[in-house]
C-alpha cells in the first residue's frame, strides 16, 4: 500500500503542471473536498471536484504548492504548508493552511482544508504580502 504522503505528492506534482486529470486520478469518485473546512459548501464527488480544478487552471499561470510538515497514519494525513501560485493577470496568492486528508486504499476520499480566505481574497485583490506571511511561508518544503 502506497503511503498517504506519497499519495498527496503525486497530487502536488500533478497540480505543479495543472493537470487536473493527473489529480483526479489520486481522488475516489465519492470524494468530498472541504476547502477553508466549512466555510463554504463541501465540493462532493470526482466530476464537481474536476469542475472546480479546472476552473482554477484556467486563471493560474504557475503553481508552486509546497508541504512544510506531515504527520501520517495508515489511511490519514495530517500537513502544514502553502499554497503558492500566480494568477495570468500578474498576482501573486500564497495561502498558509492545514489540512486533514484522509485514504481509502490508494486514494483520497476526504480532504479538509483550514485557512483563512481572507488572505486569498485580498492577494487576488492586489493586496501585498506582509512581513508576518513572507515569514510564514518562507519556510522550506518538507521532502
Amino acid at each position: 500500500m502506497t503511503r498517504p504522503i506519497d499519495v498527496l505528492n503525486n497530487i502536488i506534482s500533478a497540480w505543479h503542471r495543472l493537470d487536473v486529470e493527473g489529480v483526479l486520478v489520486n481522488v475516489t469518485e465519492d470524494v468530498i473536498w472541504r476547502g477553508s473546512a466549512g466555510y463554504g459548501p463541501a465540493i462532493r464527488g470526482k466530476a464537481a471536484l474536476r469542475q472546480l480544478l479546472t476552473d482554477m487552471a484556467t486563471r493560474i499561470a504557475k503553481e508552486e504548492w509546497r508541504i512544510f510538515d506531515y504527520a501520517e497514519g495508515k489511511d490519514r494525513l495530517l500537513v502544514e504548508g502553502v499554497d503558492e501560485f500566480y494568477l495570468k493577470t500578474g498576482e501573486r496568492v500564497v495561502v498558509p493552511y492545514a489540512g486533514s486528508v484522509f485514504l481509502r486504499g490508494n486514494q483520497v476520499c476526504e480532504w479538509r482544508e483550514y485557512f483563512d480566505g481572507r488572505i486569498s481574497s485580498e492577494m487576488k485583490a492586489g493586496k501585498l504580502i506582509t512581513p508576518e506571511l513572507e515569514e510564514i511561508i518562507s519556510t522550506p518544503a518538507k521532502g
